[in-house]
């Protein structure tokens, strides 16, 4: 199989990038990362050399090229069936793949107003009427999820996939504005946590000098 390599923004704030980088340490594919740092003179001609959009995570493979995070994670599920990314069962298959389009796609609000900060700890910061119901609706996946098909393991279909990539980095966020999390919820949050990988990247993240005031609320 050809090397894939994976081109990512700061790790403290990037939530799209975290994605795609969780699901191949996840599948313990060997891969080069390649970080671009945000908010610098080079950084949009450095990301323009990777990525036809602009923007980050990319995924290269042999010579294709694969941009957008969902895309990379759905990419990686059909490259290695092995690591069961998806679920098999056509209904948790189908549920799997509409709670990562709405991830993808939607809670604005919850975007705008509490940016992923690995390193900040900021209790009650960006609450707001419409973040919270982006809040109650990912919440209420959470405990679906578990409740319908999580009971073999502590991730939402059991074992991980890439829904638990996609919701990983709303983890981050729940922790940094400490959001208060049903007991179902925090049990899946801490699974989230515990994981080898989301330890790595938390500890590279804390190690980053790099600041982007908007991040910074």
């Amino acid at each position: 199989m050809p090397n894939f390599s994976l081109a990512i923004a700061n790790k403290n704030y990037s939530s799209w990038s975290l994605r795609a980088w969780l699901v191949l340490k996840y599948s313990q594919i060997k891969f080069t990362e390649i970080q671009i740092l945000l908010n610098t003179e080079t950084t949009h001609q450095e990301i323009l050399q990777h990525s036809p959009t602009g923007k980050l995570p990319v995924l290269h493979h042999g010579g294709i090229t694969i941009w957008e995070s969902l895309a990379i994670c759905e990419y990686l599920a059909e490259c290695l069936p092995h690591r069961r990314l998806l679920p098999k069962e056509p209904f948790a298959r189908a549920t799997a793949r509409s709670i990562c389009a709405e991830m993808h796609a939607g809670f604005q609000d919850l975007r705008q107003n509490m940016p992923m900060n690995c390193r900040a700890h900021l209790p009650g910061k960006g609450m707001s009427s419409e973040v919270q119901k982006d809040i109650d609706r990912i919440l209420s996946i959470w405990r679906d999820c578990r409740s319908t098909f999580g009971g073999g393991g502590n991730m939402l279909f059991s074992h991980f996939t890439i829904a638990d990539a996609m919701f990983a980095p709303v983890v981050l966020r729940f922790k940094t504005y400490g959001v208060e999390l049903d007991p179902i919820s925090q049990n899946y949050a801490d699974a989230i946590l515990n994981l080898p990988a989301m330890q790595e990247w938390l500890t590279a993240a804390k190690l980053e000098k790099e600041t982007i005031p908007e991040f910074e609320l």
